[in-house]
């Protein structure tokens, strides 16, 4: 796993923002940013929480999720390296309206809501490509949920599939998904009970789209998992 000066500098020296701070700025960072690691399966915060820092994942996947009737879990948001966490909350000064929940082992840099404010304050171009990040990742959501709410079951396993290669990318066969989610999960990423997808996934792999062996899946026909995407 990385280390404390390795995460710190990853953030300072890959994300798009930070990229923009000035040395001021940045040693502002190191001195008041707080290295958190997360074991695989442990909440980093839980609905109703009130934040007071930016979390930005370094290292590991995390999902961001409601529950619903029956302890259901409905999987809003994968979070990927190098990207933020709750933030929504934070900049609009409420408490978490969903929790979320390390994947596998996690790396955090957790920087004080005042020290970004100052920040934010005074460095304009910092703040452009804050907003800027924020309205991909808003704009991503929005795709998700239309597809979500109108597609069906088929549709929405493949969409589901195809998010998560081009959130996490592939092994180096290009084709298995560096991403290993348990049935339950794939379910809520996907809108639908685990039922619903152990049967899809199990008929995607007879049909020559899917391998799936354990949490590992590789699709073998990305052509023909888009057609099922794009159909709905």
């Amino acid at each position: 796993m990385i280390n404390a000066t390795q995460a710190i500098e990853t953030l300072l020296n890959t994300n798009e923002a930070f990229l923009q701070l000035k040395n001021s700025e940045i040693q502002s960072v190191k001195k008041s940013h707080e290295i958190i690691t997360y074991a695989r399966g442990v909440s980093i915060f839980l609905v109703g929480e009130k934040p007071d820092s930016l979390l930005c994942l370094i290292e590991g996947k995390v999902k961001i999720y409601l529950e619903g009737v029956g302890g259901r879990e409905q999987i809003l948001r994968m979070a990927q390296p190098r990207g933020f966490i709750g933030y929504r909350a934070l900049f609009a000064e409420e408490n978490y309206a969903a929790s979320a929940r390390a994947l596998e082992d996690c790396v955090v840099v957790s920087i004080p809501q005042l020290v970004l404010t100052q920040i934010m304050a005074s460095n304009s171009m910092f703040t452009r490509k804050m907003m800027m990040l924020m309205a991909k990742e808003l704009g991503s959501a929005n795709r998700r949920t239309v597809a979500l709410t109108q597609k069906h079951v088929r549709a929405r396993l493949a969409d589901s599939l195809l998010f998560l290669k081009e959130t996490y990318g592939c092994e180096d066969d290009g084709k298995t998904i560096y991403a290993y989610l348990s049935r339950q999960d794939i379910a809520g990423l996907s809108n639908m009970t685990t039922s619903n997808a152990i049967r899809t996934l199990s008929n995607f792999a007879s049909e020559g789209i899917l391998d799936v062996r354990g949490r590992r899946i590789k699709i073998r026909d990305v052509n023909k998992l888009k057609k099922i995407s794009d159909m709905g």
